[in-house]
Parts: C-alpha cells; sequence; structure tokens
C-alpha cells in the first residue's frame, strides 16, 4: 500500500470575499442574530478597555485615576462583552461606575469609547422613541456630572452634548438602514418563491394537459381498433368457406389507419417532452374543429349512425377548437363503448352568444351499473375547464347519454394553439 496525499485546494483571490463585501455583510447583519456575538464583543471591549487605559496614561496628565478610578474605569468595559444579548441593561451597567468614575473628576475622555458603543447599541436595535428618551437621559446626567466637576466647561459641555447626539443619530440611521436591507432581502426571497411555486404549477397543469391528451388519443384509437378488430373476427368465424376477403381487408384497412394516425397525434402530443436543441419532426398542432369530419367517419367504420350538426361561421381560437375536438372525440369513443351495437349519435356544435356550445347524445344503453368509472368524463370537465368552459355529462330522460359543453370563444388559457 502506498500513501495517499491530498491535496487543499484554497480559493483564489476571485472567490474570496472582498474586505469591503465583508464589512457591509457585517453592517447588513442583525446584531441580535450576529453569530459570535459574545466572543466578538469580548474583543471590542478589550480593545476599548485597552483605548481607555491608553487615554487614561496619555492624556491630561493632570487628572490620572487612583486605584478607585482604576477599577470603576475598568468595570466599565466589562459589560460590553454581552452588548448585542442585552443592549440596554449593558447600557446602564455601563453608566453606572462611569458616573462616579466623572464624578471624581478622573481622566474624562478615558471612557468616552466604551460609553459611545454602548450607547450606539441602544440606538441601533431599539425604536426611535427609546432611543430618544435614553438619549434625553444620558445627556442630562451627562450635563449635570459636567456641571458639577467643570462649571465654566462651556466648551467641554458642547461638545460631548454633540458627540452623543451623534452617535444616537448614526445608530438609528444603521438600524433603518438595516430594516431597509431586510425588507429588500425579503421581497427577493419572496418574488423567488412566487416564481418557484408558478413553475411547478405550470408544469403540474402541463403534466395533466399531457394526461389528457393521452388518455384521449389512446382510448379512442384503442376502441377504434378494438371494434375494427371484432370485425375482421367475425367475418372470419362466420363462414370460413366463404371469406369476405374485402371485407376482412377493409377492417385491416382501417386499423393500419388508425394506428397511422395515433401514431402522428401522439409523437404531435409529445413534442413538448422533447430537447428543443436538436432538431425534431416538428408537426402543426393537434387537430381543431376541422379534424370532426375524420371523428364522425372513424365513429361510423366502427358501427355507430352519426349524425352531425356544426353551424361556426367565424374561426374558432385554436385552444377552444382543439378543446371541442377532444370533447368530441372521447364523447364519441364512450358511445361505441358503452352504448350498445349500432348506436345513433348526433353531434351538434354551434357559436351563440360569444361561446361554442357543444352537445353530443346517443340513444344507447350507457355505461353498465356497478363499473368502475374512468377518467374520461374527469379528463373532459378538465378540458372544458383549461379554456374557461363547462361541461355536463349524464343519462338522458328516456335513454341514452347526453354530454354538453359550453366553451368561450375568448379564453384565457396560457396553452392556446397547444392543443
Amino acid at each position: 500500500m502506498y500513501p495517499v496525499h491530498t491535496t487543499t485546494v484554497s480559493p483564489t483571490a476571485a472567490e474570496r470575499p472582498r474586505i469591503g463585501e465583508r464589512i457591509i455583510a457585517v453592517v447588513n447583519r442583525d446584531p441580535l442574530t450576529a453569530p459570535h456575538a459574545v466572543r466578538n464583543d469580548a474583543i471590542l471591549a478589550a480593545c476599548t478597555a485597552a483605548l481607555a487605559l491608553a487615554l487614561a496614561l496619555l492624556v491630561d496628565h493632570g487628572r490620572e485615576p487612583d486605584a478607585l478610578g482604576w477599577t470603576l474605569l475598568l468595570a466599565a468595559h466589562v459589560p460590553l462583552a454581552w452588548r448585542r444579548r442585552r443592549p440596554l441593561p449593558v447600557l446602564l451597567l455601563v453608566l453606572v461606575p462611569v458616573v462616579p468614575y466623572h464624578a471624581l473628576d478622573n481622566n474624562h475622555s478615558a471612557p468616552v469609547a466604551g460609553s459611545l458603543v454602548a450607547l450606539y447599541t441602544v440606538a441601533s436595535t431599539s425604536t426611535p422613541r427609546r432611543t430618544l428618551l435614553l438619549g434625553t437621559v444620558v445627556i442630562g446626567t451627562t450635563l449635570t456630572v459636567n456641571a458639577l466637576t467643570n462649571p465654566d466647561g462651556f466648551i467641554e459641555l458642547f461638545r460631548i452634548t454633540g458627540w452623543v447626539v451623534a452617535v444616537l443619530v448614526f445608530g438609528v440611521d444603521v438600524r433603518f438602514y438595516r430594516q431597509y436591507v431586510a425588507s429588500i432581502v425579503e421581497r427577493a426571497e419572496r418574488a423567488e418563491r412566487t416564481r418557484e411555486e408558478e413553475a411547478r404549477r405550470r408544469v403540474a397543469e402541463e403534466r395533466l394537459r399531457i394526461a389528457r391528451d393521452l388518455h384521449d388519443l389512446l382510448a379512442h384509437s384503442i376502441t377504434l381498433i378494438g371494434v375494427q378488430t371484432s370485425v375482421a373476427a367475425h367475418v372470419l368465424a362466420a363462414d370460413p368457406e366463404r371469406l369476405d376477403r374485402e371485407t376482412v381487408a377493409k377492417a385491416l384497412d382501417d386499423i393500419a389507419d388508425t394506428c397511422r394516425t395515433a401514431r402522428g397525434e401522439l409523437r404531435t402530443t409529445l413534442e413538448v417532452l422533447r430537447d428543443n436543441g436538436g432538431p425534431s419532426d416538428t408537426r402543426g398542432p393537434l387537430a381543431g374543429l376541422d379534424g370532426l369530419p375524420d371523428l364522425v367517419e372513424a365513429a361510423r367504420l366502427a358501427g355507430a349512425r352519426v349524425e352531425p350538426a356544426v353551424r361556426v361561421a367565424g374561426p374558432v381560437p385554436p385552444a377552444v377548437g382543439a378543446a371541442a375536438y377532444r370533447l368530441v372525440q372521447e364523447a364519441l369513443t364512450n358511445a361505441v363503448r358503452h352504448a350498445g351495437p349500432g348506436p345513433a349519435v348526433r353531434v351538434d356544435l354551434r357559436e351563440q352568444d360569444g361561446a361554442l356550445r357543444l352537445s353530443v347524445t346517443d340513444d344507447g344503453t350507457g355505461p353498465t351499473p356497478g363499473t368502475t368509472p374512468g377518467f374520461g368524463l374527469v379528463g373532459m370537465r378538465e378540458r372544458a375547464r383549461s379554456v374557461g368552459g363547462t361541461l355536463d355529462a349524464g343519462p338522458r330522460e328516456g335513454g341514452g347519454f347526453r354530454v354538453t359543453a359550453t366553451l368561450p370563444l375568448t379564453p384565457a388559457t396560457p396553452w392556446e394553439g397547444t392543443g
């Protein structure tokens, strides 16, 4: 066995986030939910404490803190480690040692950084009303302590007030900016979810449409083939000595024609599943109203006595024509299958009040009671709804079955022209 050496590929400089992008990400992040908050704030507290010690030693040499002053100064920076966990309590805990520290007239510059950090945290995480109230309290307390320790320091008074106001305004502005960024991100995520849901809905509708087309096509073709095969078998078995070769040949030719038609329509139906990038045998849309004569002729060959009545003057939208074609196809298929031998079927199609009104009636026996219903009627209703129409189907009074549908001629459908 030879040792296997693995090499860790580090991201290139272009793949690593830039410093500016990382800073923007930190600014945009909600401070209350940021990871490693306590650890990072503890580091910040240590840095501000070191800065305070340096200022106490290097600035204003006449006011170096004594032992109590050093204790108060360091104690004021300890709560900063939890500033993002509990902003308001941390500010109060910072002010508790800072107020006596200033009252003892120690170096007034040393605790400024820590106090402003705590004040900024409250301003950037609290409501504007609470920020205004706290700012008033902090400014009032600071001015009171400054008036007691340095009554003549008007410049110091304005400087302290300006810093407090500037920090408060900056904190509130950062808070509003974070809310604005969060709202943009939330809207973008909602839009993305909406697009995904719309895509899933369209995929489901397309799958349902293809399932309906396959059901109508295969049920119609298989029914016709079954009837034509029965005719050929009957001729062969009725009188083998006096074989009617012409009738058998016609039945077989009808079966071949039905297979060719079904194969062409099947390829057209499944065209949407093919790769559009490569060459394909492109065919036109599925038949519309101009294909009704072929349906009538096929039903007549299967033994039905079909009487068509089509009264449509103007052009029909492709989606509505395809829906009407499929409804008539399924209705004729059901009549051939369930109405009994030689049923009389009437197909009535007319344009009335801006809609295409369809009616297919037969005088047969209808479906056998107690049998499990198929998907034919369900698919017909779905197809009518797909173009904004309605469909009713059921037994007729006095026998037979009726299918009626109303299809608007101005449908709001995304599949117009696909059949």
